[in-house]
């Protein structure tokens, strides 16, 4: 009588099972991580907008317009709105806000506006 090599159905069962418990574990572990680097990507925008705000001012040798500043900021779909820069991050637009007095009090409220202070998305 010959023997027969393979596996058996329960054998089977017992490894899509554990593939999909390792699957359930995983998948939040990737969710998160794209709101981390959602995160991240904001902070690296507000940090280069205000490298961007100390070169224009350098440059110009007096404080930008929000319509200035946007010129200075790298990237695409950079823009200027009333309240600071629009920057595309991911496909989502952002607003990195900008501000009219040193102490990051005053909102801007157009693209005219003297930029003398930046904040954080």
């Amino acid at each position: 009588m010959q023997r027969q090599s393979g596996f058996t159905l329960i054998e089977l069962v017992m490894v899509i099972v554990i593939l999909g418990i390792l699957g359930a574990i995983a998948t939040p572990i990737f969710v998160d991580l794209e709101s981390e680097a959602q995160t991240a990507a904001e902070r690296g925008m507000s940090g280069a907008v205000k490298a961007a705000h100390a070169v224009a001012i350098a440059d110009l040798k007096r404080f930008p317009t929000v319509t200035e500043l946007s010129t200075y900021v790298q990237g695409e779909n950079i823009n200027a709105s009333g309240t600071g820069i629009e920057v595309d991050i991911g496909g989502t637009i952002s607003t990195v806000p900008t501000y009219t007095d040193t102490n990051c009090s005053t909102a801007s409220s157009a693209v005219g506006d003297t930029i003398r202070c930046v904040g954080n998305i």
